[in-house]
């Protein structure tokens, strides 16, 4: 019993030291350090939150720049989706996250690649098939990445430019302007956030 109770004590320790205030100290530091990211690094227009730029949205609007493929379209649900139809089911599925994690010889994804780059080649006349960058057909890992690098920017001007009729100079700077480079000049990739980007845009359709 002896030793029963010291290894009860010893996690009752443990319990409260790791799973309380440590958490709690740590809430508290950031908070004061970096109260941003500690909330969400929540950006927003005109007053109110529109996203954070940890988190990628998903754009249809052909005058805005589009992000990844998501397998959870970043969990946007129109008010629709959640009222339940004749059945008493909804087509809202929930907080999800995460890809598809289908093999490359899927050929779920396959055909989900092909209708994907057929879309493209269609919405953005004059551009082949080779030049298309892979990461605007292909989700990332998390299936949440709120960035796509600065050729698959590029590669949307022309067709962004039509449709908003903000010159292509003009989104030229926009894209230079929120193309973010290496991490301390060497981890990772160039990238562009595609929410900051849209942003922009959103501010000259004013």
């Amino acid at each position: 019993m002896k030793t029963f109770f010291r290894a009860l004590r010893l996690s009752l320790i443990l319990l409260v030291s790791c799973g309380l205030l440590y958490p709690l100290a740590m809430t508290g530091v950031s908070q004061v350090i970096f109260p941003r990211q500690a909330g969400g690094s929540i950006v927003g227009y005109q007053g109110k939150p529109v996203g954070s730029e940890l988190l990628g949205q998903k754009f249809t609007d052909m005058r805005f720049f589009h992000g990844r493929v998501s397998a959870v379209n970043y969990n946007t649900y129109a008010k629709e989706d959640t009222v339940p139809d004749k059945d008493g089911k909804t087509a809202y599925g929930g907080v999800a996250s995460g890809s598809a994690n289908l093999a490359p010889s899927n050929p779920a994804l396959m055909e989900r690649v092909q209708q994907d780059l057929a879309e493209f080649l269609q919405t953005h006349p004059g551009v082949k098939k080779a030049e298309i960058p892979a990461d605007l057909l292909t989700s990332s890992g998390s299936g949440l990445d709120p960035h796509i690098s600065p050729e698959a920017a590029r590669i949307q001007i022309p067709a962004v430019s039509r449709a908003s009729g903000i010159s292509t100079a003009k989104l030229e700077k926009l894209v230079s302007k929120h193309t973010k480079g290496r991490y301390l000049g060497i981890f990772g990739e160039p990238n562009v956030n595609v929410l900051k980007l849209n942003l922009e845009i959103a501010e000259l359709l004013k």
